[in-house]
């Protein structure tokens, strides 16, 4: 799938689905900052999506 020009694996969401994401997600200005969410939901969603324990 190609999307804007760039490859889309096919467990990974699109920008169009990542856009209506990062408003979902927490915001704290303290402690340390966190990793790429995207990513990491990217993981989550890869998780899911094969079934794999």
């Amino acid at each position: 799938m190609v999307d804007h020009g760039q490859v889309i694996r096919r467990h990974e969401l699109s920008d169009a689905e990542w856009e209506f994401v990062p408003p979902l997600l927490p915001r704290s200005e303290r402690g340390l900052k966190r990793l790429d969410d995207r990513t990491v939901l990217n993981g989550i969603v890869w998780k899911f999506r094969t079934g794999t324990a």
